[in-house]
C-alpha cells in the first residue's frame, strides 16, 4: 500500500526542514490503493452478494407464491428473468467499462444490484418482482465481469494466482450457504429479508470501491457494437431460456426446442457479423490466443459437471437416500470446505507443477472424485462420503483457479475487457448447459427404466453422463504447452 499521511519533511531553498504539516499542504493526499489481496476481497464481496442472491431465492419461492397469491410454478419466471437479463447484458460489460472506467462501472453495477434488491423486497406483485429482478440482472451482468476486470488490471501477473484464489471463495460459499440461509429467513422472518440482506453488503461495497479501487479506462475511442449486442443477446437469451425450460421441465419440449433453434440461428448470424466488425461486442478473434482458447473450451467441458452437481446431489440425497433438506445441506457443504482449504496451497501447487499438469492431472482427479458420487449408496459410511466430497471440492477448486487464471496469461492489455466479457458469457452458458444435460440424462434414465419418479439408479446414470463429458477436459488440456502461463505461476 502507499504510505498514507506519513510523508517525510521536505527542505526549503536555504536548506531548512519544513514541518510535516507544511509539506503535506504542498502535496495533494494520495488516494489509498488496495493491495492485491484487498482488491480481490473487495471484488469477492460483490460476487458473493450476487452468488448468494442467485441461490437464496430458490428456497423462498413457495412462500413468495403464497404472498403474491399465484401458482408456485409461475414463480419460476423470477429465476429465468434474472438469468436472461444476465445473458443479454454480460457481453456489453467490457465495452462499457472501457468507455466509462472500471471503477465507475463496477460501483454503478453494485448500486444497481442493490437498488434492484431493495425493489424486490418491496414488490407488491409478481410482475413488479420480475421487473426488479431484470434490474438486478443488469447490475449482476456488469458486476461479475467488470469485477474480474478490476482485479486483472490491479494486480501483476505474478500476483494473479493468489488473487484468483481469494476471488474463488464467494463462488464456492455463495451457492452452498444460499439455500440454508433462505430457509432460515423464510422460516423465522419475512421472505423480503432475503433481498434486504443485500443492501448493507452493497453499501459497504460501494464505499470500498470508491475508497480503494483506481479508475482505469481505455484512452482510445470505444465504438459500441449495438447490432452485435442485439444478435448476441437474442442468441444467449434464447439458448439459456430453452435450456432452462428443458432442464426444469417447464413448458413443452416444442417451446424449449424452438427457443434453442432461434438461439442457434442468432448465434450463427452473430458469427458472421463479428467477423466483419472492427470492435464486436464478443470478440471471436480472442479464440486465436492458445491459452485463452484452452481455458474457454476445456473449462466449458468441466463446468458442465460443476453445473450439474448442485442440481443432482441434493435430489440424490433426499430422494435416493431419504434424507431431509437440512441433512443433505450439511453433506453438500463439505465440498465447499474442501474448496476453502485449497486456497492455502493453490499458488504453491501451480508454481511447482505448472498449469498444464494441474489442468490434466488435477482436473482428472477432480472429475473422477466428483463422478464417484454416482456410486454413493445409503449403506456407505458417512465419513467416507464426507471425505470424497471434501477431496473433490479441493481438487475441483484448484482446477478452476487454473482455468480462471491462465485464460488471461497471453491476452494483451487492450483486449482484457473484451476477454472478461467473452469468458464470463461462456462460463454462464456452460453452467446452464450442465443443468440441462444432467436433467435430460435423469429424465431419459427414468423413462428408459419405466419409473414413475427418479430412483437412485437414475441419479447414478445422470452423474456418470456428465462425468464422461467432463473427462474430455483433461484430455483436451494434454495438448497445452508445458510452459504455458509460467509467468503467472512462477514455474521454474
Amino acid at each position: 500500500m502507499h504510505n498514507l499521511g506519513l510523508l517525510p519533511a521536505s527542505r526549503c531553498s536555504d536548506g531548512r526542514l519544513m514541518s510535516k504539516s507544511v509539506a503535506l499542504t504542498q502535496k495533494p493526499p494520495q488516494k489509498a490503493v488496495a493491495s492485491p489481496r484487498l482488491t480481490a476481497l473487495i471484488v469477492a464481496s460483490a460476487l458473493f452478494m450476487e452468488q448468494l442472491d442467485g441461490t437464496v431465492i430458490a428456497t423462498a419461492l413457495p412462500t413468495m407464491a403464497h404472498s403474491f397469491n399465484v401458482d408456485p410454478l409461475h414463480m419460476n419466471v423470477a429465476l429465468t428473468s434474472y438469468l436472461l437479463s444476465l445473458a443479454v447484458f454480460i457481453p456489453a460489460s467490457g465495452k462499457v467499462a472501457d468507455r466509462f472506467g472500471t471503477r465507475t462501472v463496477f460501483r454503478a453495477a453494485i448500486a444497481l444490484f442493490t437498488i434492484g434488491s431493495l425493489l424486490c423486497a418491496q414488490a407488491p406483485s409478481l410482475g413488479f418482482l420480475v421487473a426488479a429482478r431484470i434490474l438486478q440482472g443488469i447490475g449482476g451482468a456488469m458486476m461479475v465481469p467488470v469485477g474480474r476486470l478490476v482485479l486483472l488490471r490491479s494486480v501483476s501477473k505474478a500476483e494473479l494466482v493468489a488473487a484468483m484464489a481469494w476471488l474463488m471463495i464467494p463462488a464456492t460459499i455463495g451457492p452452498i450457504v444460499g439455500p440454508p440461509v433462505g430457509g432460515f429467513i423464510v422460516t423465522y422472518f419475512d421472505w423480503r429479508w432475503i433481498f434486504y440482506i443485500n443492501v448493507p453488503i452493497g453499501l459497504i461495497g460501494i464505499y470500498l470501491v470508491t475508497r480503494y479501487i483506481e479508475e482505469i479506462r481505455e484512452s482510445d475511442r470505444v465504438h459500441f457494437d449495438f447490432g452485435g449486442m442485439v444478435l448476441s443477446g437474442v442468441a444467449l437469451a434464447c439458448l439459456m431460456a430453452g435450456l432452462e425450460l428443458f432442464s426444469r421441465g417447464v413448458g413443452s419440449v416444442l417451446t424449449a426446442g424452438g427457443l434453442v433453434a432461434v438461439g442457434t440461428i442468432s448465434a450463427a448470424l452473430y458469427w458472421r457479423h463479428a467477423n466483419g466488425h472492427p470492435q464486436p461486442v464478443l470478440d471471436l478473434k480472442l479464440m486465436q490466443i492458445g491459452t485463452f482458447r484452452y481455458s474457454v473450451l476445456s473449462g466449458a467441458l468441466s463446468r458442465i459437471l460443476v453445473g450439474a452437481v448442485p442440481f443432482l446431489l441434493p435430489m440424490t440425497l433426499q430422494l435416493g437416500f431419504g434424507m431431509s433438506p437440512a441433512e443433505s445441506g450439511l453433506i453438500t457443504f463439505s465440498s465447499a470446505a474442501g474448496s476453502l482449504l485449497m486456497r492455502i496451497v493453490a499458488p504453491t501447487v501451480l508454481r511447482r507443477l505448472g498449469f498444464r499438469s494441474v489442468l490434466v492431472w488435477v482436473g482428472l482427479t477432480a472429475t473422477l472424485l466428483t463422478g464417484s458420487i454416482a456410486a454413493f449408496r445409503p449403506g456407505w459410511p458417512m465419513p467416507l462420503i464426507y471425505a470424497i466430497l471434501l477431496a473433490g471440492g479441493f481438487f475441483q477448486s484448484l482446477q478452476f483457479i487454473a482455468y480462471n487464471t491462465i485464460a488471461y496469461a497471453d491476452v494483451p492489455r487492450a483486449q482484457m475487457s473484451a476477454a472478461t466479457s467473452f469468458y464470463t458469457t461462456f462460463q454462464q452458458l456452460s453452467l446452464t448447459t450442465g443443468i440441462a444435460v444432467s436433467a435430460a440424462s435423469l429424465s431419459a434414465a427414468v423413462a428408459w427404466r419405466g419409473h414413475s419418479q427418479p430412483m437412485l439408479i437414475d441419479f447414478t446414470t445422470a452423474f456418470l453422463t456428465v462425468a464422461c463429458v467432463a473427462l474430455l477436459a483433461p484430455l483436451f488440456s494434454l495438448s497445452l504447452d508445458r510452459r504455458a502461463g509460467a509467468e503467472l505461476s512462477g514455474q521454474k
